[in-house]
């Protein structure tokens, strides 16, 4: 009988074996890194040229909406030999070479998961350099996309309960727990999650649709919209003191989407009046027809001895994981 038992088990870890051989049952790798990091995989020649510099103006250009000059992205760069190991790992990953043909492809998930696996293969390096020009865009978008996943993905571990949102403003937010009510009433809500080296915050409120009744100047009307909720809520010690936008500082408006709904973005500086306090925001105003209302929602970060570009990628992310009832 045990004999038996044994030529049973035995069997079926053969069947096991031959059956995962052949329709590939390997368990996936998960992809790693820090957020707004990509691995460009590209020989040093190409790199220290013409390519390399097309690449770096590209994927490093500076941040639109910070108070301070940062990159897009930070790039690490490995020679086309070491593609194996950790670099196969990275979420995003852009090969760079060149071959016979000239090629563009994306392939998902090719190493791990998540991941996008960019390859650009040209015959010249002019051929290369048009091809990083044309794709560019598409490929920025395509990472954004995924870093935006990636932060979302981090966030869902520890949220607060957001029950009291969902009531008060019918609509769903996943915030970390490491933030807390600064200001609650009926009408608007600041959470803030402060640490050594600063403080992040988000603002929640929602206005009249008339707010934004046509798309006229839409820049003035959100600058005004801004300065208004600050002087209502955003007070520093002294009373009177209160957050408004910088316009010495560029800002940025884009029309996009969220949760289905038409939204006007816009990022740029704050500032605190009366006060040495500045920093970056983005604010989102969200045309809910439905419920004949315009949401307001802010991101703003003081952090001034570090970089902000990654304090401002995770409010943006928790923003754009917006779902409205």
């Amino acid at each position: 009988m045990f004999n038996k038992l044994i030529f049973l088990f035995l069997s079926f870890v053969l069947l096991l074996f031959f059956s995962c051989q052949k329709n590939d049952c390997s368990v996936p790798i998960k992809s790693s890194g820090k957020i707004n990091t990509i691995a460009v995989v590209i020989d040093d020649q190409l790199w220290n040229g013409i390519i390399g510099d097309s690449i770096r103006n590209k994927f490093a250009s500076p941040v639109e909406g910070l108070s301070k000059e940062e990159p897009q992205f930070d790039i690490n760069q490995y020679p086309v030999s070491v593609m194996e190991g950790f670099v196969t790992k990275s979420r995003t990953i852009i090969v760079i070479k060149q071959g016979e043909k000239n090629n563009f492809s994306i392939n998902k998930n090719q190493y791990a998961v998540p991941q996008n696996v960019i390859h650009i293969t040209g015959k010249t390096l002019s051929d290369l350099s048009n091809s990083i020009e044309k794709r560019a865009p598409q490929i920025i978008k395509i990472i954004q996309e995924g870093e935006i996943k990636a932060q979302q993905l981090l966030q869902n571990d520890s949220l607060v309960d957001s029950k009291a949102i969902q009531k008060r403003f019918k609509l769903t937010l996943d915030i970390p727990k490491n933030y807390s009510y600064a200001l609650k009433n009926e009408s608007f809500v600041w959470f803030k999650n402060e640490f050594s080296c600063g403080s992040t915050s988000l603002l929640i409120t929602q206005l009249p649709n008339g707010t934004i009744s046509s798309e006229d100047n839409i820049l003035e009307k959100v600058i005004k919209v801004h300065d208004s909720i600050g002087a209502l809520y955003i007070r520093g010690k002294e009373p009177t003191s209160s957050l408004y936008i910088d316009k010495s500082y560029p800002l940025y408006l884009s029309k996009i989407t969220l949760d289905g709904k038409p939204a006007y973005e816009t990022k740029g500086t704050w500032r605190l009046k009366n006060s040495f306090m500045f920093g970056a925001f983005a604010n989102y105003l969200i045309v809910d027809s439905k419920n004949n209302r315009i949401i307001y929602l802010e991101g703003f970060c003081y952090i001034p001895s570090r970089a902000q570009r990654d304090y401002m990628h995770e409010l943006e992310s928790i923003i754009e994981g917006i779902k409205i009832n």
